[in-house]
């Protein structure tokens, strides 16, 4: 048989990425019509990602489409797998830490803080007050730091350039910020178990109102390019829809959840890190679609700016860290000029802490909705289990009934208003 004719006996089938034959069955098979056929002659099937720019990530949607229509939707998922839970088993607990910077890469204090939380209940410390003001003044500048990220790219996936240009500007004043405190501009591990790592320098509170200050006049110029755009409008309204009902049976949350008419947030109904004291709205809308996701998030980033100048304003004197000498590291002043304290900071760093058996959980409001950490001790240096349940894989498992009857170009929309992050999704 020639070649000609051996490439005339090659079948669709036979073409098939190994390994990936179920996503594609999959894909042309479920939510269909009784009695109807597995797959219409009429319907293709078409892959997007996983290199795809505005698949925000590695991500590959196995699409099937009639035309321009999608018929069914599949994502395939795993090409950015780290085994970071699992590598969390070998490590002591303050070495988890900065693994938790890399689950969901654009609000790493977040995630920090997460597990900060879970593990301190399991050692049962009381966390400073001063300490708990700094996590929250920065969490919500993580929040707003990674909305920003979300607008820049969705924007640029639509086709509005400048958007992205404006907010990575104000982006780059927030990583200064980062970097100023923490030493590193995005993989700061800036919140530690007990507290956090480093007291604010001199001066940093005078940036940081500055930016405040200045940043709602940002968000008025982002609108002022965007509401008002008949294309920006006219790609977002009425695509996309998730019901109330779709996203509690999917398990959605954060601002997709909010914009299918949903008033919960984590910070409000199971309020951590002293969350009660400050006063905010939840911003929600009953548009349950691409459009007032948009809207939802935007709102969110001038809530994070109220709460932040709370936190400037009612920010306590006191310690920063916990007073468990064999727990949390010592000064690195009296470390260099007490015994004492060069003791407990060589023992800590070279040996662990134990951590009494038993599990604990907890759950933060993250920038892409709710995250639980869970935690497992067998009473050792090291975690038994680090679980880590981010928003994002149970938002993406609502893509396919937010894209079904949409157009192609629907689905890059839609990817970007539930703004998944790999990382989170893979670990």
């Amino acid at each position: 048989m020639s070649p000609i004719e051996q490439l005339d006996e090659i079948t669709a089938e036979d073409m098939l990425i190994p390994g990936v034959e179920d996503v594609v069955r999959e894909s042309t098979s479920h939510h269909r019509p009784e009695g109807s056929d597995p797959v219409s002659e009429s319907t293709m099937i078409l892959n997007m990602g996983p290199q795809h720019p505005s698949t925000h990530g590695v991500l590959r949607l196995v699409l099937e489409i009639d035309g321009e229509t999608i018929v069914s939707l599949a994502p395939d998922i795993g090409y950015l797998h780290t085994g970071i839970e699992k590598t969390c088993e070998a490590k002591f607990y303050n070495q988890v830490t900065p693994m938790t910077d890399r689950i969901d890469y654009l609000c790493p204090m977040t995630n920090n803080t997460a597990y900060a939380l879970a593990v301190e209940k399991l050692l049962e410390l009381e966390v400073p007050e001063r300490a708990q003001y700094i996590r929250v003044l920065f969490n919500e500048l993580t929040r707003i730091q990674s909305h920003l990220v979300w607008l820049g790219t969705h924007a640029m996936d639509i086709g509005a350039l400048t958007v992205f240009l404006y907010c990575f500007r104000e982006r780059e004043a927030l990583l200064r910020i980062f970097e100023a405190v923490s030493g590193q501009r995005m993989m700061t591990s800036y919140v530690r178990i007990g507290g956090v790592a480093l007291e604010m320098p001199s001066g940093m509170i005078k940036d940081i109102r500055a930016f405040l200050a200045d940043f709602p006049s940002k968000i008025a110029e982002y609108e002022g390019l965007l509401n008002n755009n008949p294309i920006w409008k006219s790609r977002l309204q009425g695509v996309g829809k998730l019901t109330a009902e779709q996203a509690i049976a999917l398990g959605v949350s954060g601002p997709p959840m909010r914009a299918s008419g949903i008033d919960f947030d984590v910070r409000r109904d199971m309020p951590y890190s002293g969350y009660e004291k400050f006063k905010f709205n939840v911003p929600v809308s009953n548009g349950c679609d691409v459009w007032a996701r948009y809207l939802v998030r935007m709102d969110e980033m001038r809530e994070s700016v109220k709460i932040c100048l709370q936190a400037l304003d009612g920010m306590p004197e006191g310690r920063i860290v916990a007073d468990a000498p064999k727990i949390i590291l010592p000064d690195r002043e009296q470390m260099k000029t007490q015994m004492e304290s060069l003791i407990h900071h060589f023992k800590i760093v070279t040996e662990g802490f134990a951590v009494p058996a038993g599990e604990a959980t907890s759950s933060v409001e993250a920038p892409h909705g709710m995250m639980n950490y869970y935690v497992v001790s067998d009473g050792t240096t090291k975690p038994y289990r680090v679980h880590m349940r981010n928003a994002d894989f149970a938002n993406l498992q609502a893509l396919e009934t937010m894209c079904k009857g949409q157009l192609i170009a629907d689905v890059v929309a839609v990817i970007g208003s539930i703004d998944v992050v790999l990382g989170a999704i893979d670990r």
